[in-house]
């Protein structure tokens, strides 16, 4: 059986939970924490979380669509000061739940002690955030008019609840970036991002299981790895050993521009 229709099967397996049953979840004291790993991985990952966890089910599906774009300055300002490990540090973002057709234009801020803060407002679509200039110089200090598009992304995400409602856990995959300043398309192959969010250190029977199947916690910034895939003119010598480890370990090479 191939690694996609593994997942599908997993996923019929584990009992389904709804977007209006999940707004009962209140991470009050949330830690985030990512992972990086492969489909292949994926796969055994759901097939062991069976009786332990809920798929979120929205539209018909356990597989949601999301649309992304990411705005910067013209000196990449937001881009930079991930890239040089700066905190505090913040991306501006629209992103667009596919299956919904809502959109929210949306400030994710990392402040110095790692914890991620994200404040958003509902827009009309993608590009189009021009009546949302007090929000952005609220939240980030810049106006419609010192920002841009950079890059945009598509992908899948799979979202589990665990049996306790103590913790989220968002799966994302095939990742497939395109940057407007440079007209440059790339994928992620058979890369999956893990992030899990879950209330304190309260026990997580994800934990074991991703223990179990060897998969480690790794940063990962879909927005940085998109633009250093995507625009050779980007500093880039910091993601560039990250690129080489995530290469290793999804047994396929994602490659910096050139």
């Amino acid at each position: 059986m191939d690694t996609d229709l593994r997942i599908k099967e997993s996923l019929k397996k584990l009992a389904p939970i709804t977007l209006e049953e999940m707004k009962s979840i209140r991470l009050m004291n949330r830690t985030d924490t990512k992972f990086v790993t492969s489909k292949e991985k994926l796969a055994e990952l759901l097939e062991l979380a069976v009786g332990k966890y809920y798929a979120q089910y929205t539209s018909g599906s356990k597989i949601a669509s999301y649309k992304t774009t990411y705005w910067d300055t013209d000196d990449h300002h937001f881009y930079m000061d991930h890239h040089n490990g700066r905190a505090p540090r913040q991306k501006v973002r629209v992103r667009t739940y596919m299956d919904s057709g809502v959109t929210f234009l949306e400030v994710k801020t990392k402040n110095n002690h790692g914890r991620t803060k994200k404040k958003r407002v509902s827009v009309p679509g993608q590009g189009q955030i021009q009546g949302e200039a007090d929000f952005l110089y609220e939240r980030a200090r810049c106006t419609t008019s010192d920002i841009h598009e950079t890059v945009q992304n598509n992908f899948h995400r799979i979202t589990l609840v665990n049996y306790g409602k103590t913790e989220r856990l968002t799966i994302d995959f095939d990742v497939r970036f395109h940057n407007f300043e440079t007209g440059r398309d790339a994928g992620t192959g058979q890369l999956v991002i893990v992030e899990l969010k879950r209330d304190g250190n309260v026990f997580s029977p994800i934990l074991d299981i991703l223990r179990q199947l060897r998969i480690k916690p790794s940063g990962f910034s879909k927005y940085c790895i998109g633009s250093v895939m995507t625009n050779p003119g980007l500093k880039h010598n910091l993601f560039k050993p990250k690129l080489v480890r995530i290469s290793r370990l999804i047994g396929e090479r994602l490659a910096i521009a050139e």
